[in-house]
């Protein structure tokens, strides 16, 4: 059974954050530096009671609305999630009661990070190949901004919070979801991670430490090694780019379109000339919100959509990869 996206809708919270208003609270980080190295002008941020079921549901309904989707035709919802409203009750749970979804959906989360989307794809799409469902709702939501360090400069440059709700079904749609390559190595799990807050650490008290770039660190909140991150998917990616193109029997020449994960434009563009991509067969979209985790390959799709850039599009190649580590990647074909 074929298995399709076949709507895509994003939400934004209304805060946000500037490249102005980091270099006020940090003059040594010029604007035009903070632009070239990430890309982003404004980052979106999620209000103080806002939270990620607040943002999917937002996200959802938007989705409903802007497509005409009835409700009840939902089958199974995923939430990719690693910033949950509570340890328990399931957030899925929650949403499917905010949503108004009927009692035999069946609802789950999944913790995972910059990987959740494409891993989602894959579970949908196994959900339908499998006789399960018909339709699959697929919310990315994350948070982020509420475990970064308010002095931790390099990581407050770079993530945004957001919300993206899809559409997969055994109906045709706007793409049809081929197949996947997926990938884990958690030996680097301590480069990317809140220690505090789960149970392993759950009475521990974070204390502020400066690293030798002038960030402000505690346990409490999000660290990332960047130059180990930047090392692993420096090494990864490429790799996980061949062994798609391998198991799909396309040449890199014949991909109309390369949609990444939206990390930073330093790193982006570093992966695209090693792998040996085309500029105009790469897909970036981040200025307007940031880095919004395992938001933004949707949100990307839903621009890149509306920029017109699928009109000459046949096949394009989805990849993300990050925390954990983690990293997946799958062709997706334009219905015509």
């Amino acid at each position: 059974m074929k298995t399709y996206i076949k709507a895509i809708s994003y939400y934004l919270p209304e805060g946000k954050l500037t490249n102005e208003e980091i270099h006020l609270e940090f003059p040594e980080w010029g604007i035009n530096k903070i632009s070239s190295k990430t890309g982003i002008h404004t980052r979106r941020i999620s209000a103080k009671n806002e939270f990620t079921s607040d943002m999917a549901l937002q996200a959802a309904n938007q989705l409903f609305v802007d497509n005409n989707i009835d409700k009840n035709s939902i089958d199974f919802l995923l939430l990719c999630t690693q910033s949950p409203d509570y340890f328990l009750p399931t957030t899925a749970c929650i949403l499917q009661d905010r949503l108004g979804l009927k009692t035999t959906t069946g609802a789950l989360d999944f913790n995972l990070g910059c990987s959740g989307y494409i891993y989602g794809l894959g579970l949908a799409k196994g959900l339908i190949t499998s006789g399960l469902a018909n339709n699959v709702l697929l919310i990315t939501s994350e948070t982020y901004s509420k475990f970064i360090h308010p002095k931790d400069k390099s990581n407050k440059t770079i993530f945004g919070d957001a919300a993206a709700a899809t559409l997969i079904s055994a109906e045709s749609g706007l793409f049809e979801i081929g197949d996947f390559v997926f990938g884990t190595d958690g030996s680097g799990a301590e480069n990317l991670i809140v220690k505090n807050g789960g149970l392993r650490n759950f009475n521990e008290n974070g204390t502020d430490v400066i690293d030798e770039f002038g960030n402000v660190r505690n346990d409490n909140n999000l660290f990332m090694n960047g130059s180990e991150i930047f090392n692993f998917t420096s090494e990864s990616v490429p790799l996980l780019t061949n062994q798609l193109l391998n198991k799909i029997k396309l040449s890199l020449e014949e991909v109309d379109l390369f949609i990444f994960h939206q990390a930073n434009r330093y790193m982006l563009n570093h992966l695209r000339k090693k792998i040996g991509i085309p500029e105009d067969k790469f897909f970036i979209s981040m200025d307007f919100c940031g880095n919004t985790v395992s938001s933004t390959i949707p949100i990307a799709i839903s621009e890149a959509l509306k920029q017109g850039k699928f009109e000459n599009v046949l096949h394009c190649v989805l990849e993300g990869f990050g925390v954990g580590y983690s990293w997946g990647s799958c062709n997706i074909t334009k219905v015509k």
